[in-house]
């Protein structure tokens, strides 16, 4: 969408507009985000926490001791800002902010979830430890079908509730949110980074689904976010219990993100990445995130999330993310494969993650575009969240 914020920088325009998405089902108000991005100095990491941070803490102080309905709006509102606050820090993963603002995100969720009928927290039994997430009870009476989502690079299991958990919840889904490996719960409590082979973390949450009542074994779906559009249909080729898989938006190749930003071809780079010592890539890499916001904070992001000691490491692990195995090819059941024709990390047409994607299943498939004259043709769609929530449910609904 056009920048109507931060014209220089499109990954801080970017996180503006996600926020502002959430508005749609309560996770933000529109004039507090553009109030609170208006103090942002552009390119400062540490002005966009101190403004984020501040309006958060002004919301939860105000919103705690409120009617039910009053403190739970405020809190969630507060959570999406706390959860702002400590997205660009992860360049220093020692930030004693990173937790901070966290927990705080954390604690506000829950608490307005305690205000909303059929929310509950859950802990999913993993290799040893836990998975942390949110069941939504969906209405009606007997089996129901059930949507589980999970987010991607750097998004949160409490966002999944502006991103389709509530929209589920009202059309009477049971919906099963969670935060795999990788993903903000497991990275601050258990220090647990990013699998590619992300069958072996659906798998579990599976054999947890399975047991909770009013669910329907024979109709589960899985929906994965931004990288969970890899993720999501990866474990599909090899977890035969999924009924449907949707991927918003479809990544084939996680890597090319990084790599349309360097001056070689896509392969080279990532063979090169994996060398023992590369300093002429070192310096590529260098340059080019001095040049462009996206990928200073993709790489400085992905080495908290995968545990990489440099970018190039960071690459080189990325690049494990791919449908190149041919395991695209496995997945059996309907998959659902969204794009957007803007998309900041994957541009739209023939060689884009999405439709890459699509053209190597094998099985039943739909490829869903949102468009500029939709406001959704932005990645994963923040400008036109009821929009995209309503075609991927009347997917589902035709589906499963």
């Amino acid at each position: 969408m056009k920048q109507l914020m931060f014209p220089d920088d499109e990954q801080f325009w970017f996180e503006t507009l996600r926020n502002l998405g959430f508005a749609a089902y309560g996770g933000s108000d529109v004039g507090e985000v553009v109030a609170t991005a208006a103090k942002v100095a552009p390119g400062d990491y540490d002005s966009w926490h101190d403004a984020w941070l501040a309006t958060a803490e002004r919301l939860e102080t105000e919103a705690r001791g409120a009617g039910p309905i009053s403190e739970r709006d405020g809190l969630l509102r507060a959570s999406t800002y706390y959860r702002a606050a400590e997205f660009f820090l992860h360049g220093d993963p020692d930030d004693p902010r990173i937790d901070q603002a966290y927990t705080r995100s954390v604690a506000c969720f829950r608490d307005a979830a305690a205000h909303i009928p059929g929310l509950a927290p859950v802990r999913i039994p993993y290799q040893g430890t836990e998975l942390h997430g949110y069941f939504y009870q969906g209405a009606g009476q007997g089996p129901r079908p059930t949507l589980v989502m999970h987010n991607g690079f750097d998004g949160a299991a409490e966002e999944l509730h502006f991103f389709g958990a509530a929209g589920g919840q009202e059309r009477g889904y049971n919906i099963l949110t969670f935060d795999g490996p990788g993903q903000p719960a497991a990275i601050h409590r258990d220090g647990l980074v990013f699998r590619p082979d992300w069958e072996h973390v659906v798998g579990p949450v599976l054999d947890f689904l399975t047991r909770q009542p009013g669910v329907d074994p024979a109709r589960i779906a899985l929906l994965g976010v931004s990288l969970g559009g890899f993720l999501a249909p990866r474990a599909a080729g090899y977890e035969p219990r999924l009924a449907a898989v949707v991927a918003v938006d479809g990544v084939f190749d996680a890597a090319s993100a990084l790599t349309a930003h360097l001056p070689l071809p896509h392969d080279e780079v990532v063979r090169r990445a994996a060398a023992e010592h590369d300093e002429d890539l070192d310096r590529m890499i260098a340059d080019a995130r001095r040049r462009s916001p996206t990928l200073r904070w993709a790489c400085d992001h992905g080495r908290y999330v995968t545990g990489s000691s440099t970018d190039r490491a960071f690459l080189a692990e990325y690049a494990r993310y791919t449908f190149a195995d041919g395991s695209a090819a496995k997945i059996g059941c309907p998959v659902l494969v969204c794009e957007a024709v803007s998309d900041l990390f994957y541009p739209a047409g023939e060689e884009s993650g999405p439709r890459k994607l699509y053209r190597h299943l094998t099985g039943p498939k739909e490829l869903l575009s949102f468009t500029e004259e939709e406001g959704g043709d932005a990645h994963c769609h923040p400008g036109a969240l009821r929009l995209a929530v309503a075609r991927i449910f009347d997917w589902l609904d035709a589906t499963i």
